[in-house]
């Protein structure tokens, strides 16, 4: 179920809306990312206030996702908190608000800042060394013999132009 808000209740007061909207609803399903899915339903609490052609929105967001680490593969689970969040949302111009009568739809704007906030590589730690074993330079690859005296810009230096 969309979060909707109806504009006839903007006209006399501020409108506070606290409740949860599915994965479904907000097309995190279809994400595109293998190491990211949603867990649950994402949090919300929000004040919606009505300024002439737009509405101010205010509040926080909450979604809690299930990761693999880009490095090690290890799962671990990262909260999505966009606290204080805002967001503003025209009535008119050139790109208004999905509107359904008297109700704007307020869920492609808390759609984009979710998906946004989700982490581009998802890391178990901030210092994750990668999978035991799996060496990080081209020495232990064996691709470069290792000499002590000797370095890679050296061996470049050798070259002749």
């Amino acid at each position: 179920m969309p979060i909707r808000v109806n504009l006839r209740h903007l006209e006399e007061k501020i409108v506070e809306l606290d409740g949860e909207i599915s994965p479904e609803a907000l097309s995190l399903i279809e994400f595109p990312d293998e190491l990211i899915q949603p867990i649950g339903n994402a949090h919300y609490k929000l004040t919606v206030e009505r300024q002439n052609e737009t509405l101010l929105v205010t509040g926080s967001l909450h979604q809690q996702l299930q990761c693999e680490c880009s490095r090690c593969l290890k799962p671990f689970t990262y909260n999505v908190h966009l606290e204080p969040w805002e967001a503003i949302v025209p009535l008119a111009g050139e790109e208004p608000a999905a509107m359904d009568g008297d109700f704007v739809d307020l869920t492609p704007y808390v759609r984009e800042d979710i998906f946004l906030a989700f982490p581009q590589r998802p890391l178990c730690e901030e210092e994750c060394a990668g999978l035991p074993g799996a060496g990080r330079n081209a020495e232990s690859k064996g691709d470069l013999s290792p000499d002590e005296n000797s370095s890679r810009w050296a061996e470049l230096n050798k070259l002749k132009f």
